[in-house]
């Protein structure tokens, strides 16, 4: 089978890209993590590693605010469209996988438009704005959520459930019972440059008593990793040696990461939400304020209520409110305890298993 997967949601399309050993893949997606940034995007570094061919889209971001880059992005759209149909007539593939995401929606209409068989899979709790639009397009659309299936056909959603990588599933969860507790900070793929603040300000007071381990992005605009490493140098030895800055860790260090720390603070990306789930982590979430539709605060309210997490507004957190609230949960990690397990088992197979049967049904 001959397989186009198109990025943006990088976790879930790796888990698949794993399930897909004996067929061949072809991947679209960004190159550069940030409109007129020049940071290379953590897919673009997976998918290289990989050794599988990376096509880079150059199309519309749909952008939360005006930037001198705006009216350019927005003209890159038609460029987007045409630059897929060229590729896709190149490759021939047999079927096209789409993860939700801005670049999705010109590659999903170039392989309608040429009548290759599209399959859309949606992560959230409930539809993405490119999902929604390409749901007319597709075969068949994946759910994770039983609560996504109102926002689609019924007659083409199939609830498969939120793909997790080998490196998650085969993740001993534990928590060290030596040294310090362990506190990992993450803003997702890209980094937040809000938590990185935060963290700034609240250094001397979270390395006290535990060891952070924090993942900061790369973007050139902020140089926030930089800024960091400079902060801790200023405070004592004995602090600086107990904070582990990172512009960015591998797959198989994140799981590490999530499965080992005593408590996570972060975003609440559905599929690091999905993670923490899965490795009954503690979490502080810190949710996107501009999040298409509240994604970000419902699936933080979706964790918190599973017995998993609190949740801190951005526009809320002090530095003092901020270390306040981690050191208030650290007290009483006990009471975070998940209440039920509602991942669905199996979920990159049962992708898998959807894409065969396009496929299958595409030549009989």
């Amino acid at each position: 089978m001959k397989v186009v997967i198109i990025g943006g949601h990088l976790s879930p399309a790796l888990a698949v890209i794993e399930q897909l050993k004996n067929e061949e893949v072809y991947y679209f997606g960004r190159k550069h993590t940030f409109e007129g940034d020049k940071a290379i995007s953590l897919e673009y570094e997976e998918i290289a590693k990989l050794g599988i061919p990376f096509y880079a889209i150059n199309t519309a971001r749909l952008q939360r605010s005006f930037t001198r880059h705006t009216f350019p992005s927005l003209a890159k759209f038609p460029l987007g469209f045409t630059q897929s149909l060229k590729i896709l007539r190149e490759i021939k593939p047999e079927v096209v996988l789409g993860f939700g995401g801005y670049v999705s929606l010109p590659v999903v209409l170039a392989a309608f438009f040429l009548k290759i068989p599209i399959v859309i899979h949606e992560q959230t709790l409930e539809a993405g704005f490119a999902n929604r639009i390409e749901a007319k397009f597709a075969q068949k659309i994946c759910i994770s959520w039983q609560s996504s299936e109102q926002y689609f056909p019924r007659h083409k959603t199939v609830l498969t459930g939120n793909p997790l990588r080998g490196v998650v599933l085969n993740a001993k969860p534990f928590k060290e019972e030596t040294g310090l507790p362990k506190i990992y900070i993450t803003g997702g793929s890209s980094g937040s440059h809000a938590i990185n603040l935060l963290v700034e300000k609240s250094l001397s007071g979270l390395l006290k008593n535990f060891t952070v381990v924090h993942q900061t992005g790369d973007a050139k605009k902020y140089a926030d990793f930089d800024k960091l490493q400079a902060a801790a140098s200023k405070l004592n030895s004995q602090l600086s040696k107990n904070y582990h800055p990172q512009k960015f860790f591998s797959p198989e260090e994140v799981a590490n990461n999530l499965s080992r720390a005593n408590l996570v603070i972060g975003r609440a990306g559905i599929n690091t939400v999905t993670e923490l789930i899965y490795f009954k982590t503690p979490a502080f979430l810190i949710p996107l304020p501009f999040s298409q539709r509240k994604e970000q605060l419902k699936n933080a309210l979706f964790l918190k209520g599973l017995g998993l997490a609190e949740i801190g507004l951005q526009n809320e957190l002090t530095p003092e409110i901020f270390t306040q609230k981690v050191l208030a949960m650290l007290k009483k990690l006990e009471k975070y305890r998940l209440e039920q397990n509602v991942l669905i088992p199996n979920a990159a197979e049962n992708i898998v298993r959807v894409l065969d049967d396009v496929t299958t049904k595409k030549t009989a």
